[in-house]
Formats: structure tokens, sequence, C-alpha cells
């Protein structure tokens, strides 16, 4: 049974006047639950238990810790199918899906429970003291990564699980030992309270602290910039449009006493180098393959690859006929939302209004039935250099094929793209050696770079990186997916001269957490022995 109200700490907010609801672009409907917009006086309760918190919470042991992550994920699947009609009635997305993403969502909190019980998270580095240095002395000094304070998260529209609620955000956060404040994404209100109180039920059984978590709902300019200005918040959290994200980030830069990290991933096209040799060995393959992600989720990945290059020569014309015939072969498909469907045909007939731009296949326009069908725009490499506007993204099943004339071009407009999620290659052993000046260029735009796959797909890991440079992301130095996001929400603190007694565990000298350590610049999981024993 939803409630329709804000979760604010271990409690749940008052109902109001004003209320959001979510609508189904399955049904074609609004859905009859009201959520109740959280009052000006709830947001800085919420933020005024986080704050509070955080002392308490940045405190517990990483393995207390892990056991929260750990909680989280079992209330969430204890949620079972009801949590998965729900986001189908939200998103549209269906079942399958889901479920795949509700898995990788509670893979994601175990995964940073994992990283917290390794250790290596803290990144001890000691320096030992060494009185009898000449010409002066060195102190004894100990480095180690702490928690920053309270973070708002902003969740996703395209991913009600893996990058909303309770998504990567919200568990690298609480990961490193930060209280997270949840904004309610209005596309899928139920999901997220239904999100929101297994983690609020998961704080209380792990005897997490009254703050630790909280779920606001309001609408999103107007929370999203209350939570931005307050000086309470010590970092954000975003997944959603260029405009948005952006907006967040000049709002925690400029209009605020303490300006703030935000980690926004916005905005990716997700290029495509089509290199001749690969080419030539199986295009049809290459482009069914890539059709199926344009495609997949009617294009609602961040990862989507909007951007094709390939160079003129005799197979380019029959692998422009079997990329046209895959995607003409995919049925529309329903959107996330009304607004997510009316901007891709919006920017779909910006973009193929551009001059030099060609319609290669255009779906019909479903707006009516809130659905996306694909499409394949083409334009000169020539033409792209020219245009900045042909870097926008239209977020939906749609690509840009880029003809360029030679090998001077491709490099040209590679050297001229935006920064990127992704950056995909088609290539032979030898195209990688023939074209290596291809490769640098896209790597230098690029958080990942795939050989011979197509974008669409992130790894949970270690190794993954999921960010990019601007205006992929906000920073670049970072990743929203993977073990490494644990990082953003941390900051490094030495301790000079410190006595034993008082150093966190992972700085003694005993090592009673056995983590690997940089002692002395080498690295260890054996105790320091001091020198005057």
């Amino acid at each position: 049974m939803l409630t329709g109200l804000s979760i604010i700490g271990h409690g749940i907010a008052a109902e109001q006047t004003e209320k959001l609801f979510s609508f189904s672009t399955l049904k074609g409907a609004q859905l009859p639950e009201g959520f109740s917009v959280a009052s000006a006086a709830e947001i800085q309760l919420a933020i005024d238990k986080a704050t509070k918190a955080f002392p308490v919470y940045s405190r517990i042991s990483a393995i207390g810790r892990a056991v929260f992550l750990e909680t989280i994920a079992q209330e969430i699947m204890a949620l079972g199918d009801q949590l998965l009609e729900r986001a189908n009635l939200e998103s549209g997305l269906p079942m399958g899906r889901l479920t795949g993403e509700r898995d990788r969502t509670v893979n994601q909190l175990r995964l940073f429970a994992a990283v917290l019980r390794e250790g290596s998270w803290v990144e001890a580095v000691i320096d030992t003291a060494q009185p009898d240095r000449k010409p002066l002395p060195r102190a004894d000094l100990r480095k180690i990564q702490v928690p920053i304070g309270p973070v708002a998260v902003f969740a996703a529209s395209n991913f009600p699980f893996a990058f909303s609620t309770a998504g990567g955000d919200t568990a690298s956060a609480l990961a490193g030992g930060n209280p997270v404040i949840v904004k309610a994404h209005s596309a899928h209100l139920g999901t997220n309270e239904m999100m929101a109180t297994a983690i609020q039920n998961a704080a209380k059984k792990s005897g997490m602290p009254d703050g630790v978590f909280s779920s606001l709902i309001g609408e999103g300019a107007t929370l999203g910039q209350v939570l931005a200005k307050h000086e309470g918040i010590k970092a954000i959290g975003f997944t959603g449009s260029f405009k948005a994200g952006m907006s967040l980030f000049r709002t925690a830069s400029h209009d605020r006493l303490t300006p703030i990290p935000v980690y926004a991933e916005m905005s990716s096209i997700n290029p495509v180098l089509l290199l001749p040799g690969k080419l030539s060995e199986d295009h049809a393959a290459i482009a069914q393959q890539l059709a199926g992600s344009i495609t997949l989720g009617v294009g609602q990945f961040c990862t989507n690859p909007g951007l094709l290059f390939v160079t003129r020569d005799g197979l380019t014309e029959d692998f422009i006929v079997a990329l046209q015939a895959a995607l003409a072969a995919v049925p529309a498909g329903v959107m996330l939302n009304k607004t997510i469907c009316s901007s891709y045909y919006r920017d779909r007939k910006k973009i193929s209004a551009v001059d030099g731009v060609t319609v290669l296949l255009e779906g019909a326009d479903e707006q009516g039935n809130y659905k996306g069908s694909p499409s394949l725009l083409q334009v000169s490499a020539k033409a792209f250099i020219q245009q900045q506007m042909l870097q926008d993204e239209i977020f939906g099943p749609a690509s840009l094929l880029v003809i360029c004339e030679n090998e001077s071009e491709m490099l040209e407009a590679i050297q001229g793209l935006h920064g990127q999620l992704t950056g995909s290659i088609y290539a032979t052993g030898e195209d990688v050696k023939k074209y290596s000046s291809f490769v640098e260029a896209l790597s230098g735009k690029v958080g990942r770079v795939i050989y011979n796959n197509v974008p669409t797909g992130v790894e949970v890991c270690h190794a993954m990186v999921h960010g990019g440079p601007f205006p992929a992301t906000t920073d670049a130095r970072s990743t929203s997916v993977g073990a490494e996001a644990i990082k953003r929400f941390l900051r490094p603190i030495c301790l000079q001269d410190c006595p034993e007694s008082s150093l966190p565990e992972a700085l003694q000298n005993s090592n009673p957490l056995g983590i690997m350590r940089k002692v002395n610049g080498e690295y260890t999981r054996e105790p320091i022995v001091p020198a005057n024993l």
C-alpha cells in the first residue's frame, strides 16, 4: 500500500495539499495515487536529520556499513513482483528488463559491501617519522580518505532502479559513510516510495542513525535548487539532462557560501568508428548489432550509439542498406514518459532539418501512443565538422551516420567531438595499427573505449569507468558506476604526529584491519614495527 508521502529518516512526512501524479505511457493515463510535495519545513527536517546523523554514521565501522548495504539489497528483493509491476506501470519498461535492472541494483549494493569489507578504499598511506633526518627531521604523516557529509542524489528517469533511489549514487555515498537525501523522480513516484521504504527498513534493522537516508517528493527545478543551495548538502549526484545538470552545477558552484562538488552525468552520443578492415569482414553483422544497440530500450540509454563514422568506399552503401533494413524491422516501442517522447520527436525533427542532413529512415510519429520509432540520418563529415548542433543528443532510437571522404576528414571529425561517456572502435588488429591516430584522438574524448562491440551495457565491477569529459559529465576524473564511484564522496585528510591511541584503525601500526597500505612508499599488509622497539 503506497502512502504517497516522503520518507524522512526513520519517519514519514505529513500529507500536503499539493500533490504530484505519475503518468503511465503504458496505459496512456495518469495513475490514481497522489504524492504529497514535501514542505519547506520537511525539506529542512530531512537535512537537519542528515546533518545530525553524519558524525554518527561516519564513525560506524566499514563492516557495519557493509551489513547495512546488504540489508538494503535483501529488503529490495523482499518486495518481489510488486516492485517490478509498479515500475512497469510507471516507466513502460518490460518486466524482463526490470528484473535484470533490479538484480543489477542489488549487486551494486553488494559490490560496495565487498569493497568496504576488503578495506583498501580508505587509501591508507603512511610515512613514518624520521627524527634523525638531516638537515631537517620528518614528522610522522598518515593519510586516509574520510566521508564528506550529506549527499543529495537526483533519481534518473531511464533507470528506475539502478540510477535512482537505491542506485549507484546512493550506494556509493552510503558506502563512503555519508547520509543520503534522494530527490524522487516524478516519473516513477510509486517505485521510489517502495525502494525508499526498503532502505528505511534496512536502516532500522541494521541500527543506522535516524537521518542516514531520506527521500523527498517535489517538482524537479524547485526542490532541486533548494537542495543544491543548502549549506547542509556537501555533494550532489545527478543523472539526467544537460540543462538540469548544468543548472545544479552552477547553483552549487556559484550561488552558495560554500561551493560543493556536483557529479552530473548529462549528455552523450557515444561515437562509433567503423574502420575499413573490420567493416569489410562482416558489414551485415555489424549493421545488425548496431541496430539492436540503437533501439535497445527504445534508445533511452545514456550509452546509445548516436553517432556512426564511416569512410566512403565500396562497402559503404552496402552497410548503409543493411543498417536501414535492420532498423526498419524494429517496431516502435513505448517510451518512459510523455516529456521524453515529445522531446525525441522534436529533436529528431530539428536535426533532420539541419543543412546537409539526409533522412535515410524516419519511422512514423507515434507520439499519440507514447512510442518511439527508429530513425537514421546521414551527413557528410564536412557538414558535421562545421555545425556543432549536430552533436546535440537525440534521446531515443536514432543515430546520425557521418560519411568521411578520406582518413583526414574522419580524424578531424573525431578531434572536434565533445566529451562522451563511451567511444566504440570496430577494427581489425591491422586497422588499430594503421589508424592509431584515430584511436588516440577518440581516447581523449571518452571515459571508456570499446573494441568491436556496441556501447550499450555498463558492467558493475571494479574496473568500470562510467564518466567522461564535459559535457558527458561535470567531472571526467570520476565514475558513477563501479567500485571507484565511492571516491566521489570522500576527501583525504592527513594526520601529523597523531598519538597511536587516537589513530583510526586503518592507520594504526598493528594494522588490525589487515588492509593493503602504502608504508614509506611500499605497498604492504604487514604491521609497522616502531624503530625504538
